[in-house]
C-alpha cells in the first residue's frame, strides 16, 4: 500500500468532484441543446400547420362568396359570409374567455406610488 498524505488524498476528492461537476454541467447542456432542438421542430410543425389551416378556411370563405354571389349579389353574398365570420369570432372569443382562469385584479395603493416619487 501507497502511503499517501492526507492532502493529497483531498486534492484528488476536489479533482474528482470538481471533474463530475464539468461532466454533468456538459450532460447537462447536451440535454438542453437537443430539448430546444426538438422545441424548434414541433414550434416549425405547428406554424406549419397553423398556416395551411389559416389557407384553408380562406379558400372556403372564398368559395363561399362565390356559390352565394351566383345566385345573390356580390356585395350581399360578402356582407352574409363577414357576418358568418364575425359570428363565429364573438362564439370563439366568448367561449376562450370563459375558459380562461379569471385573475384577480392587482391594485397599487397611491401612497407607495407617492413614496417612490417622492
Amino acid at each position: 500500500m501507497a502511503d499517501r498524505s492526507v492532502s493529497t488524498v483531498f486534492s484528488n476528492i476536489i479533482g474528482n468532484a470538481q471533474e463530475i461537476i464539468r461532466a454533468e454541467v456538459l450532460l447537462a447542456k447536451t440535454e438542453l441543446r437537443d430539448e430546444v432542438l426538438a422545441a424548434k421542430r414541433r414550434i416549425a410543425l405547428l406554424a406549419s400547420g397553423a398556416l395551411a389551416v389559416i389557407f384553408a378556411v380562406l379558400f372556403t370563405l372564398f368559395s363561399a362568396f362565390h356559390a352565394l354571389a351566383s345566385v345573390l349579389p356580390e356585395w350581399s353574398s360578402a356582407l352574409i359570409v363577414a357576418v358568418a365570420m364575425a359570428t363565429a369570432a364573438a362564439l370563439l372569443l366568448r367561449a376562450g374567455k370563459r375558459a380562461s382562469p379569471q385573475l384577480p385584479a392587482t391594485r397599487i395603493p397611491v401612497e407607495s406610488i407617492q413614496e417612490d416619487h417622492l
